[in-house]
């Protein structure tokens, strides 16, 4: 927490503030209790910010819901159908440039649908999913025109070829919303943590060792509880985005 009286930064357990030896055994319980305000504060605010895009989604579904399909749905596919007719038709490279695009052009626009239209997991699943379909279907349809061959895939290689591609295009969508969630929503929410951590860090903070004293069981509670937040936004990065490049590179480095 921060000095009253110097504004340095101190530690929560403090009784003194080490920079201008100021006692602040009195007015620290209610630092504490700001915090605490400031850190519900900050729960209400976001909460309310999904509310309020809910609400101007269902008053205004059809020209809210053209604006996403056009940003969130059809741009993504044009630049990855773009790619696809660089890569395999322009330039005539190997396929592997392709399959890293599945992934680095999905990605930044499910991070802006979470920034931006606070649309969570659910929601960015359903968008990465329709993305995935619609470019596919549009690289399918170029390909079999452009190399005049059946423009629907008629062998199973081909067939997993394209399975292939929109898992990686719909996970890297999917892992960008979860980017999102926590850059703007699990982050500031572990900056703002102040006061008391909650029952279950309490809990598991016991379990790690010896009771040494209840300021040193509060900051290892608290540490606990900042690493729970933050726990389980980068396993769903790392297992989304890990998916994503997984089904891109997979058939082009034969793993």
């Amino acid at each position: 927490m921060e000095c009253p009286f110097c504004a340095e930064s101190i530690r929560d357990e403090a009784i003194a503030c080490k920079n201008c030896s100021r006692d602040l055994r009195v007015v620290r319980p209610v630092i504490l209790e700001i915090q605490e305000a400031v850190s519900e504060l900050e729960r209400l605010s976001s909460e309310l910010k999904r509310v309020q895009a809910k609400i101007a989604r269902l008053r205004h579904p059809f020209p809210n819901g053209f604006k996403y399909v056009v940003a969130y749905i059809v741009l993504p596919a044009t630049l990855l159908v773009v790619a696809h007719v660089l890569v395999t038709i322009v330039l005539d490279v190997t396929p592997l440039y392709l399959r890293l695009a599945s992934v680095m052009i999905p990605l930044p626009f499910g991070l802006a649908i979470y920034a931006r239209e606070q649309v969570g997991l659910r929601g960015a699943i359903l968008v990465g999913l329709v993305t995935a379909i619609l470019a596919i279907l549009c690289m399918l349809t170029i390909t079999g025109l452009n190399d005049k061959v059946p423009i629907v895939p008629t062998a199973w290689v081909e067939w997993r070829e394209a399975i292939e591609y929109a898992a990686s295009i719909a996970l890297a969508f999917v892992a960008g919303d979860i980017l999102g969630f926590l850059i703007f929503r699990s982050l500031p929410k572990i900056m703002a943590q102040g006061g008391k951590p909650n029952a279950i860090a309490y809990k598991v903070a016991r379990t790690l060792g010896q009771h040494v004293g209840e300021e040193q069981l509060r900051r290892r509670a608290r540490i606990v509880q900042d690493l729970t937040l933050a726990a389980g936004p980068l396993v769903g990065i790392i297992v989304t985005a890990g998916g994503s490049i997984y089904a891109g590179l997979k058939g082009v480095l034969a793993w």
